[in-house]
């Protein structure tokens, strides 16, 4: 291989990037070790400078290569695409070539490399899906994981699987873990203890400014932001353009927040000649290559998402203007319902922008919050695999060999919720069996590069209705349109089909990798230019019909049922409401291909859905169609309801009437019943009453043989007190005609003969000296005998219950039956209470026995016959 000279100004920039005072260190870490983590700030070199020393195309001291330097073949892995296809463009300029030589990449869609190739930047997903191809990565000398602190999913799973091939068949592969931060000790333990390599970094001063808005704003919610805030960030770029001097980078949270902010700002004219641009994962490759490429002498606006955090240096900027938002993913693993949300950003990331503003020269940031908000932002961003959904990383494990996921060396344990649900996922859509092992089919789903659910929908799709055209709409459901397009799946794909824009341009070319994919994994011939279905009928289904399949086919749970106008039941279970101003909202069936839940919100709100039928809503989602007898305690009508049901899911297709129910199933919905409405179902009189409260005395004084007679302890026993009565019960109006309290007596303990003595020691009613048989009540802490003074003349002592064990609470009344005193010491009210009562209470009934000695007077339920 012949190899060029770099010009002298590739020369000195070469020469000049900060990590090559580590290069000798990280080389005998390698040496050493075989694996390293390296710590370098932005800016120093970490991503084109270290890759081409390890390959050796450049040398690790001053200068270029050396014609006898040793050649090993480099691959570099990045989160992004946009960061794959800079870090290969910088470092084929580095060398004074052009991409696709010694320096290429390859991303989902794209591929600039070929045989003389020796670095090749790649994402990580392709990484993965390349490791389950050729597990030992034949011929390649050294992976460089780039940015690994950002903890993205795939780049965690990546590193699992490199480990995993050193310790078994290639333990003379190289890794590098590169990390812009110093947040190493991890990545080390994980690499077997590999030393940590840190590079100095030349940081020019960044000036923080805290610029936070003179009102308040409304917390982010989901994927809403609040107006106010982002025309205070508008306002702080214009801020910043006046203030300073250089090119402004905004960091915004997602693509819509930058088109509103790009809209305040009202292009260049309105900002005194800057130009706006806008920086995301969805725009155009050659929009994301100017800006990293550098402007011409007109200053320039860059918004952009977090993408711009850790890519290479974007050329000229002098300010940053952080929002201080970031996008996450959350999974609602309950309701089948996926999607980003908009946090606070970390401090880590907020260091990480603060340090793009210092690359080249001093800068300054802006933060638009107030510094006193500091200290409440996280530390770091949360790691993927704590909070994303796994039903992708689930099959990759599989397919590695690994179907609990549970030996794979991971910073994180996924969490054991989303990964049965992300295995359930998988057994319902054929790709694994029911030990968790891939199947045949799995194995052609982990191949295709998407999602298993949109996997699944791709192989299945394409038989009813053609491999061009569920490639097309897999496209569409892999990167949701913009909201212009409207919430109509199907019109949203006859706007792509039109439209000239860059989204349009995106999914064409995803839409033919897809096919291509699919025609590789099934062993099928490319199509004819210009045919749409290669499978005979595959063209009978309207386009709106094969939309809807497919994405009922990728979303089965997701199948909904109108219950209202603009309001659905998903077969999972969840609400789904359309907007307003849907053209969907008279659909009877639609398949619902986006929606997010807000957390208060008792729907979910519709973002992308089709229209479908019945009989698509069956086949889409067969798995969850049942048929059965239903026999419940409705709580609507109050009574048990017997019916014969088909449901598709939580989405009732069809019930009839029940004339002879299972008497188990009847049985185990009137004691549901019981469990919602309470005893009251049953006719309790007040003896039944008054006997539950002397069971339950007995119970808590004695102990057994006695009885709970608590309501979860009567439900547990339900059976034995109830019996029979339960067994011929079949309705509300049966349980009515229960009288309780003769069912209660099935519990006394006649096996032991101690039933026999319930009214010894707890009766119902004790005769005082007065001869009345006084009713106890029984129904509190302590048994009460609530009766009129006179009635208990010459009782020395307070009557005892439970054998002897408990004195009743003497409620002494007046005799008008009002409270006049309270003892459980009788002796001792006649002797210091009585004299107190009897003078307050003589003068009012005087027609009553008021004797000085009430222990020897008799007793008496009369008045006096004359006045004393």
């Amino acid at each position: 291989m012949t190899r060029t000279d770099a010009p002298a100004a590739r020369t000195d920039a070469l020469h000049r990037l900060p990590v090559r005072a580590a290069l000798p260190a990280l080389a005998r870490a390698l040496d050493d070790h075989g694996a390293a983590v390296l710590c370098a700030p932005p800016g120093t070199g970490k991503t084109t400078l270290v890759p081409l020393v390890l390959a050796g195309l450049a040398a690790d001291g001053p200068g270029t290569s050396s014609p006898s330097a040793p050649v090993r073949r480099v691959v570099v892995a990045e989160p992004r695409r946009i960061a794959a296809r800079a870090a290969a463009r910088r470092m084929a300029w580095l060398l004074g070539e052009e991409v696709g030589g010694r320096v290429g990449f390859t991303v989902r869609g794209e591929r600039r490399a070929g045989p003389a190739t020796v670095v090749e930047v790649v994402t990580t997903g392709v990484l993965l899906q390349r490791l389950q191809r050729d597990p030992e990565l034949a011929g390649v000398d050294t992976v460089v994981l780039d940015e690994c602190h950002e903890r993205h999913l795939d780049a965690d799973t990546a590193a699992a699987f490199l480990l995993d091939v050193r310790a078994a068949l290639r333990p003379e592969l190289r890794l590098v873990a590169a990390s812009a931060t110093t947040d190493a000790a991890g990545w080390a333990r994980l690499l077997g203890d590999a030393p940590v390599v840190e590079a100095q970094g030349v940081s020019h001063p960044v000036e923080v400014v805290w610029a936070p808005p003179r009102r308040p704003v409304r917390p982010p919610h989901g994927m809403r932001v609040d107006p106010a805030l982002l025309e205070h960030v508008a306002a702080v770029v214009r801020r910043a353009l006046d203030e300073r001097e250089g090119d402004v980078l905004c960091f915004l949270p997602g693509v819509g927040e930058i088109g509103r902010v790009a809209g305040l700002l009202g292009g260049a004219g309105a900002l005194g000649g800057a130009e706006v641009l806008q920086v995301h994962g969805r725009a155009p490759a050659a929009v994301q290559d100017a800006v990293l490429a550098g402007g011409s002498g007109t200053r320039r606006v860059v918004l952009a998402t977090s993408v711009a955090e850790s890519s290479l240096t974007v050329p000229g900027v002098r300010v940053v203007v952080d929002a201080g938002l970031a996008r996450e993913p959350r999974t609602d693993h309950a309701r089948g319902l996926s999607a980003l949300t908009t946090v606070r950003a970390s401090r880590a990331s907020a260091r990480q922008r603060a340090g793009r503003a210092g690359r080249e020269a001093p800068g300054a940031v802006y933060r638009c919050w107030a510094e006193a908000d500091e200290t409440r932002l996280p530390a770091f961003p949360a790691a993927e695999i704590t909070v994303a959904d796994l039903t992708a990383f689930a099959l990759q494990a599989a397919c590695w060999g690994d179907t609990a996921a549970s030996s794979l060396a991971l910073l994180d344990a996924p969490p054991a919720g989303a990964l049965g649900a992300a295995r359930a996922v998988l057994t319902a859509t054929g790709a694994v069996d029911t030990g968790g092992r891939p199947t045949d089919r799995g194995r052609r789903m982990a191949r295709l590069g998407v999602h298993p659910r949109l996997a699944r929908a791709l192989l299945d799709g394409a038989r009813e209705v053609g491999a061009r055209r569920a490639a097309e709409i897999v496209a569409l459901l892999s990167e949701e349109p913009p909201r212009e397009y409207g919430d109509d799946l199907a019109a949203a794909w006859r706007s792509a089909r039109r439209g000239g824009d860059a989204y349009g341009a995106r999914w064409r070319a995803e839409a033919r990798r897809l096919e291509g994919s699919l025609r590789v994994v099934t062993g099928e011939a490319a199509a004819p230019a210009g045919r749409t279905g290669d499978t005979p009928g595959a063209g009978a289904l309207t386009d709106d019909a094969a939309a809807g399949l497919v994405a009922a086919l990728a979303f089965p749970e997701r199948v909904a049922r109108a219950r209202g106008e603009g309001a659905y039941l998903m077969v999972s279970g969840t609400g789904a409401e359309l907007g307003d101003a849907s053209r969907l909202r008279s659909a009877p069936w639609l398949a619902v291909a986006v929606a997010d839940r807000p957390v208060t919100a008792a729907s979910a709100r519709v973002r992308l859905g089709a229209v479908i039928d019945e009989d698509t809503a069956r086949a889409a989602a067969g798995a969850l169609l049942a048929e059965g007898e239903e026999v419940r305690w409705s709580a609507e009508r109050r009574d048990v309801v017997a019916r014969r049901v088909a449901r598709l899911g939580a989405v009732e297709l069809a019930s009839s009437p029940l004339s002879t129910p299972d008497p188990g199933l009847v049985r185990a919905a009137l004691l549901e019943g019981l469990r919602a409405e309470g005893w009251g179902l049953l006719r309790w009189g007040a003896d039944a009453a008054a006997l539950r409260q002397r069971l339950a005395f007995l119970h808590r004084e004695l102990g057994e043989p006695w009885p709970d007679v608590s309501d979860a302890a009567l439900l547990e026993r339900a059976g034995d007190w109830l019996g029979a009565e339960l067994d011929r019960a079949r309705r509300r109006a049966d349980l009515e005609r229960v009288d309780a309290g003769t069912a209660l007596r099935g519990l006394l303990p006649w096996a032991t003969g101690e039933a026999a003595r319930l009214d010894e020691l707890a009766p119902e009613r004790l005769e005082v000296p007065s001869g009345s048989r006084i009713r106890i009540d029984y129904g509190g802490e302590q048994p009460v005998l609530a009766v009129k003074l006179q009635e208990l003349f010459g009782l020395e002592e307070t009557p005892r219950v439970a054998g002897g064990r408990v004195p009743v609470l003497v409620h002494l009344l007046s005799p008008a039956g009002r409270p006049a005193a309270v003892t459980a010491d009788l002796a001792s009210f006649w002797k210091d209470g009585y004299r107190s009562v009897r003078a307050e209470l003589r003068g009012r009934y005087p027609r009553h026995p008021w004797p000085e000695d009430p222990s020897t007077a008799t007793a008496t339920r009369r008045t006096n016959t004359r006045r004393p």
